[in-house]
């Protein structure tokens, strides 16, 4: 499976997903600019990442955990998810997201 991430220049990367992997473990593994600071805990807001629109209703709901966490991000956008909260899966193969701005190491 794949995952299509724009980075914060602009550069569209084509990573291979793994199926049960955290989005954010991908990105970081494949070395994109990304801090994600806790490890995927849902703590931190540092992996945030903005969905491609086509790709929200294909997403599990955020927990109000993370909906908490992406509240307090000045560049969080209708659109925004923790990268560590995706769950990789068959259904999101060829997902779309754009790291944000916050997320630069």
């Amino acid at each position: 499976m794949k995952i299509v991430v724009t980075d914060q220049d602009g550069k569209k990367h084509e990573l291979e997903g793994l199926d049960g992997w955290q989005a954010m473990e991908i990105i970081r593994d494949f070395g994109l600019p990304i801090k994600a600071e806790c490890g995927g805990s849902c703590c931190c807001a540092t992996c945030m990442v903005h969905v491609d629109e086509k790709w929200l209703d294909k997403l599990v709901p955020p927990s109000p955990d993370e909906t908490d966490m992406l509240a307090d991000q000045l560049d969080s956008k209708d659109n925004s998810r923790l990268s560590c909260q995706i769950i990789m899966n068959e259904d999101l193969d060829g997902l779309e997201v754009t790291l944000a701005q916050s997320a630069k190491p």
